[in-house]
């Protein structure tokens, strides 16, 4: 979970430019302020490492000041094709008797230290561009849902972000899951 020099010096090129690019994700936001707080949370560059290498294409948008935290969400135009495929949980998981993925949104976002997006944040997501015009990306579920078996996910057709459910236990090749981290 170390990165290498190199690999911390490409990452932080790499994000720094991602975040020159679309200044419209993190108004009033310094660059030198987030590299900062990365250079001294080297377990939170391992993760956007992760999310890079999934192709989440994670960027800074948004600053908690009571937390004095930057807030990295998957920013890619689709959901991340590393992490597709994909049920929902370890349970949904186990509980397949055929066909079982290769692994779940909830191990997967644990395994890379991020969290799954709320409903909330994709909402916020989709306020700072087009994002899963042709995908769709898990998203947290209320414990009362998943306990009857089902999950939520989202994604926005006609200009609007839509909720669905589905089985926890399915997968589909067009749906993945998008991630946040605190630094």
């Amino acid at each position: 979970m170390e990165l290498s020099l190199e690999q911390r010096e490409e990452l932080l090129r790499l994000l720094k430019a991602r975040f020159e690019k679309y200044m419209n994700r993190h108004d009033g936001i310094e660059w030198t302020s987030v590299q900062a707080k990365l250079e001294a949370n080297t377990e939170k560059l391992w993760s956007l490492y992760e999310m890079e290498k999934t192709e989440g294409e994670p960027d800074v948008v948004g600053y908690d000041k009571q937390n004095d935290e930057y807030i990295f969400i998957d920013c890619s135009a689709e959901s991340p094709k590393g992490r597709r495929s994909v049920c929902f949980d370890r349970e949904a998981l186990e509980s397949r008797k055929k066909h079982k993925p290769e692994n779940s949104a909830i191990d997967m976002a644990t395994d890379m230290g991020i969290e799954l997006l709320t409903e909330e944040q994709y909402r916020e997501l989709q306020k700072l561009g087009n994002f899963d015009l042709k995908t769709s990306s898990w998203v947290q579920t209320p414990n009362n849902i998943r306990k009857l078996g089902g999950a939520l996910f989202c994604d926005c057709r006609y200009d609007t972000v839509f909720v669905y459910h589905n089985g926890a236990d399915s997968y589909y090749a067009a749906r993945g899951f998008r991630g946040s981290l605190r630094v």
